[in-house]
């Protein structure tokens, strides 16, 4: 019963930094957007793919090597160690997919969905308990998306389909990197950064750009923040429930608004103020939260 009784602050104080590990992760996805905005714009998304694997590996292979082969090839259910990269390369294709039909804030609109998505499935799958406090933090969060980027007319048809689904395949994703907290980050990272690589090598030549060395640089930050990033993640499930640390990717839209302001010179409009208002509102409710439960100690029973 003691046991009992000291455990769940310590749950608590894991939930917070898990929280923080996925407020860092989407910082870091948020540079990789505008890096990754940068570049395509002159190269194929096969080469970004593939160079950004390349640089990866360039400091995985090390870590990977310290740890021996078998931290790769011998995993836990391996077989959901491939669904779970299967899931994770349908949906970065769903969003390509989308995006060169569908305005940009469309599609960026329904990916915010994921956290909706996650919410529901770690409830029904993974029997997390999400109170209403929680439901109705999520559902405001994405009112506030909805505001912020003003989804147009033309986002119903097929395309619309495929952005759904992606951001299906999103949630899927975290739900199954939650079931498998068990595994080395290491393992997680290596796997995913594997597939890329894998499928950058299959598209690029087909889309060849010459390049610079100057842009050489830059994919490879891209690769390397984003193995941060993935790891970041990673270890944010592996701390806090996901219905809990996923719904912090709404503030990925308060970066892009920033971001965009310093980088592009975009000003931001009244809509995506407010919007963003709304979405940090709903997350520091959630983290405050949070962080209040740890510090009560469980009653002794």
């Amino acid at each position: 019963m003691t046991a009992l009784a000291t455990s769940l602050p310590a749950e608590r104080q894991s939930t917070v930094a898990g929280i923080l590990l996925m407020l860092l992760a989407v910082l870091m996805f948020s540079l990789n957007d505008v890096l990754g905005k940068w570049l395509v714009a002159t190269y194929s998304v096969g080469q970004v793919l593939l160079f950004r694997s390349i640089a990866a590996w360039m400091v995985l292979a090390p870590l990977v090597a310290r740890a021996g082969p078998s931290i790769v090839v011998k995993v836990e259910r391996p077989w959901l160690q491939v669904l779970r990269v299967l899931l994770s390369t349908g949906e970065v294709a769903c969003f390509y997919l989308a995006v060169t039909v569908l305005p940009l804030a469309d599609t960026m609109t329904y990916y915010q969905a994921g956290p909706i998505y996650v919410t529901l499935l770690a409830a029904l799958i993974l029997k997390e308990h999400v109170g209403w406090r929680r439901w109705t933090a999520v559902a405001v969060g994405f009112v506030g998306v909805v505001i912020a980027l003003q989804p147009s007319s033309a986002a119903f048809g097929w395309p619309a389909l495929v952005a759904l689904g992606g951001s299906l395949l999103f949630a899927m994703l975290m739900i199954v990197t939650r079931t498998l907290r068990g595994t080395p980050d290491l393992t997680m990272v290596a796997w995913q950064f594997a597939a890329a690589l894998t499928c950058g090598l299959i598209w690029a030549p087909f889309q060849w750009v010459p390049f610079n060395s100057y842009d050489v640089v830059l994919i490879g930050l891209v690769g390397v923040v984003g193995m941060a990033a993935m790891a970041c993640v990673n270890r944010s499930l592996k701390l806090a429930p996901a219905s809990v640390v996923v719904p912090y990717q709404y503030t990925m839209i308060v970066w892009a608004v920033i971001l965009g302001y310093l980088v592009f010179g975009d000003i931001p409009s009244w809509n995506v103020v407010t919007g963003a208002t709304i979405i940090i509102a709903a997350g520091l409710y959630i983290f405050f939260r949070e962080r209040e439960l740890a510090k009560v100690p469980a009653p002794a029973v």
